[in-house]
């Protein structure tokens, strides 16, 4: 969560970046499609904690003032590159001028509600909204089951009151996947001592209705769970050496959905898995498509403004060497790409049609198309258009369940999709501190839980659900990412140690309440400011975490 929290460089500016480079450009271009007859058929998953930011007055004001900035940006560079001569970089300002009242044009249509116009699109059949869990919280690595239930508790009670209806499906925060075994804290003070049968994933999704997720295609090939975490965190003195599981060595295809239930589990789900081929020609600035020369540099810019004017050009990585961006050589290029991935497609299917109907299922984080990738939302255009002209259908993964059956259930191992399939990009020396906090904050967390129901009442219930908050936000598997990449460590930090401060303040009140006492004049004050800073899932209930399926 990043509204309320500053602006530049790692505050509200993220969002409103996102919304002007990714999801309006993502709505225009849908909207362009459906025009023309044609349904784009895409599974996006609006996470919980995104779209309540996104449908925030707060939100409103911060896009309107990153206009402004916009709008007076372009005019300051071609002012600049006017006086130095540099008359290629001059036309780009215009072109960013019309991009940016573009995409305000179309925030203005919409009323300004991005996840309502994606909600009229899913009514209309022309796309299916899956949610995440509600903060992005790492799932396999929370300690306690109770925070499990809490973020998809929460997830789909949020998506309901945001899209009018239940979601079918989850993307799985990092597709981190954890079965069932007997598990224990890789770290903290009960690491090795808390040995506790964890029910897997599946089952908890069961519990709230939701009935398929997508998983990394390196886990389809293994057959038993395996324990990850003895290869890439060192044991500590003491700690009990965990059994591995060593995979199966059967492959199986990637190109069907399974279903997935852990030996001795309660529940099951439907697990689609990525297809390794079109992912890496999509995803990897390497080796596949947006690593184009001639797209456009993400990581150079013009400051003061921020704007970008110059092209990928080599792989050298030195931004001083750039060329200047030429959007028209861009787009053709975009357009063949198009081309090159439909028929990598139909290559495909035709591979995996020989023991059933295939499936390719191609799922990447949004943001690729528009912010990363500028090119993004132009090339999925023209893959839609094309895969219309070449008769290959396209489905929503909800529709998908109804066309190609899920085949026999299988028990998937422990992973993700990040570095080296396991934990290590979320769990390593450099993060370990921050699972201590998240483990001694949940503990302390289902202590007052445990007690609300003798101590009931509106201020604690009140004081509770703030702290609830402030543990969720605690929990989102983004800090440990940042910290890993070395993207924006310092704000991380920052990050984790001002959620877990306001969230001993909190439960400091809750002990106070149920103690018989009131808040103080200055505690009453804190709550108010937090409520107004840490605004999400206005409608929580910390007694989600009990683990009670929503209405359905």
């Amino acid at each position: 969560m990043v509204v309320n929290h500053g602006r530049w460089p790692h505050g509200s500016d993220w969002l409103c970046e996102a919304a002007f480079e990714c999801y309006l450009p993502l709505l225009e271009t849908a909207h362009r499609l459906v025009a023309d007859g044609i349904s784009p058929k895409w599974t996006i998953n609006l996470s919980p904690v995104l779209t309540e930011q996104l449908a925030s007055p707060e939100f409103q004001k911060e896009l309107s003032f990153y206009h402004d900035n916009a709008r007076r940006a372009c005019t300051e560079s071609r002012e600049y590159f006017t006086r130095e001569g540099q008359k290629e970089i001059v036309r780009l300002t215009h072109f960013w001028e019309e991009f940016f009242e573009r995409m305000w044009e179309m925030h203005r249509r919409i009323g300004g509600d991005i996840p309502g116009t994606f909600a009229d699109l899913q009514r209309a059949g022309h796309v299916e909204i899956i949610t995440c869990a509600a903060t992005h919280g790492y799932l396999p690595l929370l300690a306690r089951d109770e925070s499990i239930h809490l973020q998809l508790r929460t997830a789909v009670e949020t998506h309901r009151r945001h899209f009018g209806r239940a979601p079918r499906g989850i993307w799985l925060p990092e597709c981190a996947y954890r079965p069932r075994y007997e598990w224990t804290p890789p770290t903290g003070r009960d690491s090795g001592r808390d040995r506790r049968v964890r029910p897997g994933l599946e089952e908890m999704l069961a519990v709230h209705g939701l009935e398929y997720f997508v998983a990394d295609s390196h886990l389809v090939a293994a057959g038993a769970p395996i324990f990850l975490y003895r290869d890439y965190i060192p044991l500590k003195k003491g700690r009990v050496d965990p059994v591995v599981a060593m995979p199966s060595t059967e492959a199986r295809s990637p190109y069907a959905p399974y279903r997935v239930a852990s030996r001795g589990g309660t529940g099951q789900a439907v697990a689609f898995f990525r297809d390794p081929r079109t992912t890496l020609q999509v995803w990897s600035r390497e080796h596949g498509y947006p690593g184009d020369y001639a797209y456009l540099e993400f990581h150079k810019k013009h400051f003061p403004g921020g704007l970008r004017f110059w092209r990928i050009t080599d792989n050298v990585g030195d931004l001083g060497t750039k060329a200047v961006y030429d959007p028209d050589v861009a787009f053709q290029k975009a357009r063949r790409q198009a081309s090159h991935f439909v028929e990598l497609v139909q290559d495909t299917l035709a591979r995996a049609s020989g023991d059933g109907p295939g499936l390719v299922c191609s799922p990447y984080d949004s943001e690729l198309f528009g912010h990363w990738w500028f090119e993004g939302p132009l090339w999925l255009e023209h893959v839609a258009r094309e895969m219309t002209r070449a008769g290959v259908p396209r489905m929503t993964l909800g529709e998908a369940l109804q066309i190609v059956p899920p085949r026999a259930t299988l028990a998937l191992p422990e992973g993700s999709w990040g570095e080296g399939g396991d934990h290590r990009v979320w769990l390593n020396p450099d993060t370990e501190w921050t699972w201590d906090r998240v483990y001694s904050a949940e503990a302390e967390w289902v202590g007052h839980l445990t007690r609300l129901a003798g101590k009931d009442t509106p201020e604690l219930r009140r004081v509770l659900a703030q702290a609830t908050r402030e543990l969720m936000l605690l929990q989102s598997s983004d800090w440990q990412f940042l910290i890993t990449t070395g993207t924006a460590s310092d704000y991380a930090e920052r990050r984790i140690a001002e959620h877990y401060a306001e969230f001993k303040r909190l439960c400091e009140m809750a002990q106070a309440l149920e103690a018989g006492d009131t808040l103080s004049p200055d505690a009453a004050a804190s709550l108010r400011r937090l409520e107004r800073e840490d605004f999400c899932f206005p409608d929580l209930d910390p007694t989600w975490g009990l683990g009670g399926p929503a209405a359905r």
